[in-house]
């Protein structure tokens, strides 16, 4: 009888944003993002662990203050998965590691489950969800990304460009003709996996779409997909901030 996996959420969480510094502290309705994240990911009772890890004293010492777990890192990492693969390292009990955006404060304990999920079968070793496209816009955004995936539920390919090209038809049809997908940023990983993409270089296909997944599949590891009804909702900028400000929060 195999033993079961033991998995640890972790949100990577940096200060030194280009685009919204200080983001995993900005007060949303009375709590930091952060709080707000690690709030709903505890929710999930599939985690069998879970911790913030950052390179930055002021969000561990936050972290710390709301009760919560927290591992400092290496300041050199240039990802979210870098990150989460030092995590790993030096917590070898844990065999899968799911790495929860930090900026997603509405994230669902379905979508972690959905991932989780993905891991029932030893043929996973790394997994994220997709999301069916409903709008041309949102089809034709390039910071949204889209994927196709194969028959065994595995991506193909992600773009920043509407994939694939429905040809003969004009793009504000193509919805009508066959689903399209978009890529919500939560992956899960088997820890000796994440030690060895964490080691890949940056490859061709990922310089052109600037996405980090893309070296993964360039260099043949085949990523799960898992898909979800629930809508993310990220917080890249102050202005996204100020557009969730007036959403209902209850808690």
């Amino acid at each position: 009888m195999e033993k079961p996996l033991k998995i640890l959420g972790v949100i990577p969480a940096r200060f030194a944003s280009s685009r919204f510094p200080g983001k995993p502290l900005v007060d949303i309705n009375g709590k930091s993002m952060i709080q707000r994240v690690y709030e709903q990911v505890k929710q999930c009772k599939l985690l069998d662990g879970l911790l913030v890890a950052t390179d930055d004293e002021r969000i561990s010492d936050h972290v710390v203050g709301f009760g919560g777990n927290v591992l400092l890192t290496s300041a050199l990492h240039q990802s979210g998965t870098d990150r989460c693969a030092e995590v790993a390292k030096k917590l070898p009990l844990y065999d899968v590691i799911i790495n929860i955006q930090g900026d997603e404060p509405f994230i669902s304990e379905q979508q972690i489950a959905r991932i989780i999920a993905c891991f029932n079968t030893s043929e996973t070793l790394i997994a994220t969800l997709i999301k069916e496209i409903k709008t041309v816009d949102e089809l034709e955004n390039p910071n949204t990304p889209k994927v196709v995936i194969n028959l065994r539920s595995e991506a193909i390919y992600f773009s920043r460009t509407p994939i694939p090209y429905m040809r003969g038809k004009a793009m504000n049809q193509w919805l009508d003709h066959t689903p399209y997908f978009k890529h919500i940023g939560i992956y899960g990983y088997r820890s000796h996996i994440l030690q060895e993409i964490a080691q890949l270089q940056p490859s061709t296909l990922e310089k052109s779409e600037a996405l980090e997944q893309l070296r993964w599949i360039e260099n043949g590891y085949k990523v799960k997909v898992a898909i979800t009804d629930v809508e993310s909702i990220a917080i890249d900028t102050p202005e996204d901030l100020d557009k969730i400000l007036n959403r209902d929060i209850n808690t």
